[in-house]
This record gives C-alpha cells, structure tokens and sequence, in this order.
C-alpha cells in the first residue's frame, strides 16, 4: 500500500470529531502556599531549587554550583557569565560542547514543579536539550497553582514553540533502570528570584 493509499484510507476511515469535556475547574481551587508548593514540586522530580534575595546573586550562585562550566551560553540580561555567542543564525551543529545554558522561564506551575519556557526566551530550539546542565531563573512572583491555569495562561500564544520542563531529562523504562540526561540536560538549576 503506497503512501497516498494510506492517506486517502485514513481520510475516509476518519472519525467524527468530539467537542471537548467542559470542565469545572472550581473542583480544582484550593488554598496552598505556591512558593513552599512550587519548591517542594522541583525538589521532587529532580531539579535543584535556590531562592535569591536579588538578581544580583544570580552569577555568583551559578559560579558556586557549576565551577567547571567553560562554554555557557546566557540568554537572559540577568546573567552576565556568558562565553558562548547564540544567536538565530547559530548553526545548531556548532554547539554541541555547551556545558551550560542559563535562560528565563516565564512561568512555573506549584503542582508538578514545571516550568513554562518558549523561544521568546532562546534562539536556538535546541539549547535547552543539548546542554550538559540547565539554569532556568523564574520570578517567584509568576506561578500558577495547575496545569490548568497554566493553560490558561498560554492559550493565546505569541510563539511557535513552547514547553514545560520539570527537572533534569530522565526515563525509567529501559530495563527498568532510571538514566538522568537520557534525552537533554543532566541537571536542572531553578533560580527564584
């Protein structure tokens, strides 16, 4: 069966869309501090969480928690440690060797310890996976309570690629057997600011 066969097979076999449930999201609403949840949530999935007093700290701590770091790439004005130029024209192919990548989340949600990130905040899409080790500094003002308020949030859109990060890169399904940095960065630095 050639391609255009399979396509014409599904179009036909295709089935009536459903709308979406309504949901009532005031199921959802409880009283929680989001900060102590948020912390509590990175902590849980594998990440490392510091609470800084000012944007000021933000180099000095990631100097303490990574002092081997050579290629950094920075791509928020709140760090200045930055020795590897990223721009849209990068060739992906040429930065294979990124020990670290220091960028600006948008938004982190209290129930899972996830973090909303798009390319508003990197160049280059690729950069959060590819580096060694990963810092994402989050105003600890913007956090939402769940998933959907976090969907809420992001709704309408002014990118084209967006994700949630909740801790290091990780699996557990090859024998069972739990692998950090099995498809991005080893470690995951939260800097609350």
């Amino acid at each position: 069966m050639g391609r255009e066969a399979i396509l014409k097979s599904v179009q036909k076999n295709k089935p009536t869309l459903l709308p979406l449930p309504e949901i009532d999201f005031s199921l959802f609403e409880e009283e929680l501090n989001l900060l102590e949840t948020f912390k509590e949530k990175v902590a849980l999935v594998g990440a490392s969480i510091v609470e800084l007093n000012a944007t000021t700290e933000i180099d000095a701590e990631i100097k303490k928690r990574y002092p081997n770091a050579k290629d950094i790439a920075t791509c928020t004005q709140k760090s200045s440690l930055e020795t590897v130029s990223i721009s849209k024209k990068t060739d992906p192919h040429t930065i294979a060797s990124i020990d670290l990548v220091v960028i600006e989340g948008e938004f982190g949600v209290a129930e899972n310890g996830a973090i909303w990130i798009t390319e508003n905040e990197f160049p280059i899409r690729v950069l959060p996976f590819i580096t060694n080790d990963l810092v994402i500094v989050l105003d600890k003002q913007k956090l939402c309570a769940n998933l959907h308020e976090a969907y809420k949030l992001i709704a309408n859109r002014d990118h084209n690629f967006g994700l949630f990060i909740a801790g290091p890169s990780k699996t557990a399904d090859i024998e069972q057997c739990l692998v950090i940095g099995a498809q991005g960065a080893m470690s995951l630095t939260v800097l609350l600011v």
